[in-house]
């Protein structure tokens, strides 16, 4: 059952209505078909980012990723040397772990090759879900799933690529935030709307 929060607003249970950027970003953003590369290119940086972390402490951090890494230009990070490497263990606004950050920029060039092979990122990407959103039936916090067989083949075909930390429940998270999966639970108000989107 989804905890109505004070303005009566039924929202996923893993929302944390306390958060006004949580709940800004499940309200705006999760859950919204992405088809955009950049922001695609964003999204899995951040997921792959998350690895072992909670997803609010990526999201916290945000802002400081877009500046760090150029606005998530796949073009622009996949130039990244090992002098900016260097700089980036440096900077307290990221994450700073080394191999997520060399996955990031080993992750932009392989972004690169996919869209010259299939003209765009968001084409390939879409075409594990068949080109439409799957719509799941979840009503409580244990219904959501971790993985699915669409991430495995995901992250199976991503690793093949040369992509590095796109495990499937990465793979599965980036479904559910860029809306190749909705998962707002049958209660949620945002189920319906983002549907007739």
């Amino acid at each position: 059952m989804t905890a109505k929060q004070k303005d009566e607003i039924c929202r996923c249970p893993w929302v944390d209505w306390t958060k006004p950027d949580y709940v800004e970003y499940h309200d705006k953003e999760w859950g919204v078909p992405v088809y955009d590369d950049r922001l695609i290119f964003e999204f899995l940086s951040l997921e792959s980012a998350q690895a072992g972390l909670s997803w609010y402490t990526v999201l916290k951090k945000r802002e400081n990723y877009r500046i760090a890494f150029e606005n998530f230009e796949p073009k622009k990070v996949a130039k990244f040397d090992q002098a900016r490497i260097e700089k980036l263990l440096l900077n307290p606004g990221i994450i700073r772990n080394r191999l997520k950050i060399e996955s990031t920029i080993n992750n932009a060039y392989r972004f690169l090759e996919v869209q010259k092979a299939f003209g765009s990122f968001a084409k390939y990407i879409w075409g594990f879900v068949g080109g439409k959103p799957i719509v799941n039936n979840i009503q409580k916090f244990s219904d959501y799933p971790a993985t699915s067989p669409e991430s495995d083949a995901l992250s199976k075909d991503l690793k093949k690529r040369g992509f590095k930390f796109m495990g499937s429940t990465i793979c599965y998270a980036h479904m559910q935030a860029t809306g190749m999966v909705n998962d707002h639970s049958l209660d949620c108000f945002r189920r319906k709307e983002i549907i007739g989107l």
